[in-house]
């Protein structure tokens, strides 16, 4: 029965304000699920998951087969070209052709050693004007191997690195949910606290004016001083400006919220303050357990290792012996006809080995592979630095959240005192049974409690909206925090 003063004065206050059919009423439920749909915040995390998306993709294409077609069709010329003679003259000779080619190409890279299998067919034709010449010259077919030796294997690293960036990217998506949820609170309890603030201010205008009626009476009998009846006239006063700030603030954080949710229109929006109050135990273990399994913090603790590893292995490939082999086999012909070429083409072979060793660097080689290991070294230190503030956050927000359960059931006991204090002193005091400023004590304490038990239901809701923040993980339901 504690709450029951509380939930039927919230239930009363939002009543007030619903006269019309143009009045929208919005639990908190309904709030955080319109900022999750509707907003900016929402909008601008769904963009970025998308393009998060399509990075994936880029990657994961990088390991399969391609195949392009290349050419230039027309490579059509007519100008002078400087000719140099036997005599070591110049002349300017014309030219008019045509010079057209189609190449198709196939690759594959092979994770493991970073080298690349590769395949080509080509057919150029030569258009000769001035001599009425044609010419075919093709590839009909050309296949090879290139292996990089002793050199940095991006395509490795990639797939440590990239899966998890992935990976982090659908975690942090969750997060900003998340973190709509708790900012919507915020304006959720903002517009709630003015508009109970409202009708507060109103119903102790109403009772001001009713109280001061009677002490009008009093006075003309001569029970009551001039002293009170300008007290009494002095807090009708403050109840008006009271209810004209609040009338304001109604206004001002009406604005903030339907701007946030992405609400159009005029309908006036009332809200229903939360009525359950969730009774889930949490502990640190479980909840940092939880975090540790969802976070995108603890998935970026993982892939800055990787990173710090990657830059040492760059650094390492790109000092002291490098080298590059490349083979291929194939054939080429040329004729004047197109079936020409493909008739008894000549064979091509390559086999090549390309090497690169410092000789006289002066240092640089170790110095940058020195540099990395450094690196790496920081890096881990500032891991685990961040593992260590990551734990502390998250114990200190589960200890305020069973704090603020607790808060929350007292500022409600407190509340419905004070309301009953309240109308004892107003019927005191018309009964003439007690002083005036005992009753503005008690006008005041009834004020400052109902202000008090709206705050305590925002700091709640807000440490629960943080606690699934930092975890995601729904505790009431017991399951991962998940969106389609």
């Amino acid at each position: 029965m504690k709450y029951l003063y509380i939930i039927l004065l919230l239930t009363i206050s939002t009543r007030a304000f619903c006269s019309g059919s143009d009045t929208l009423r919005l639990t908190l439920t309904d709030v955080v699920e319109m900022a999750k749909g509707n907003s900016i915040a929402a909008k601008q995390a769904a963009t970025t998951k998308e393009t998060k998306y399509w990075q994936w993709r880029t990657y994961k294409s990088n390991y399969q087969p391609q195949l392009s077609l290349s050419g230039n069709l027309p490579g059509y010329s007519k100008t002078s070209t400087p000719v140099i003679q036997p005599d070591g003259s110049i002349l300017f000779q014309s030219i008019h052709y045509d010079n057209s080619a189609l190449t198709l190409n196939f690759s594959q890279s092979i994770t493991a050693t970073g080298a690349t299998i590769y395949g080509m067919t080509q057919m150029q034709r030569f258009d000769d004007f001035d001599r009425h010449n044609i010419l075919y010259n093709g590839t009909p077919y050309a296949i090879g191997f290139s292996q990089p030796l002793g050199q940095f294997n991006s395509l490795k690293w990639d797939k440590k690195i990239q899966p998890l960036l992935y990976k982090e990217s659908k975690q942090a998506y969750l997060e900003a949910q998340e973190q709509i949820s708790i900012t919507v609170t915020g304006y959720f309890f903002d517009l709630l606290l003015a508009q109970v603030n409202l009708q507060t201010a109103e119903n102790n205008l109403a009772n001001t004016q009713k109280i001061l009626k009677i002490a009008n009476l009093k006075f003309q009998l001569g029970k009551v001083s001039k002293n009170e009846i300008l007290q009494l006239q002095l807090e009708q006063l403050n109840a008006k400006k009271a209810a004209g700030t609040a009338r304001r603030d109604v206004e001002i954080a009406t604005l903030n919220l339907r701007s946030y949710i992405g609400q159009e229109g005029n309908d006036k929006i009332v809200l229903v303050a939360p009525q359950f109050i969730s009774q889930m135990t949490v502990t640190s273990d479980r909840v940092l357990a939880e975090a540790f399994a969802n976070r995108s913090d603890a998935i970026a603790f993982i892939r800055r290792i990787a990173e710090a590893k990657r830059d040492v292995a760059i650094a390492h490939g790109q000092t002291g012996l490098t080298a590059s082999l490349t083979a291929n086999l194939g054939t080429s012909n040329s004729a004047t006809t197109i079936p020409g070429v493909y008739r008894s083409p000549q064979t091509q072979q390559l086999l090549e080995l390309t090497f690169s060793i410092p000789v006289l660097d002066w240092g640089r080689s170790k110095a940058k592979i020195k540099t990395a290991e450094a690196n790496q070294q920081l890096t881990e230190y500032s891991v685990e630095q961040d593992k260590q503030t990551f734990k502390q956050q998250i114990v200190t927000q589960v200890s305020l959240f069973n704090v603020m359960r607790e808060q929350l059931a007292l500022t409600a006991e407190a509340d419905s005192i004070a309301s009953e204090k309240y109308k004892i002193a107003r019927d005191r005091y018309v009964l003439g049974d007690l002083s005036i400023t005992d009753l503005s004590i008690a006008f005041t304490e009834n004020d400052q409690a109902q202000r008090d038990y709206v705050q305590s239901l925002r700091d709640f809701w807000s440490a629960y909206y943080q606690l699934r923040y930092l975890s995601l993980f729904d505790f009431e339901k017991n399951e991962k925090i998940t969106y389609k």
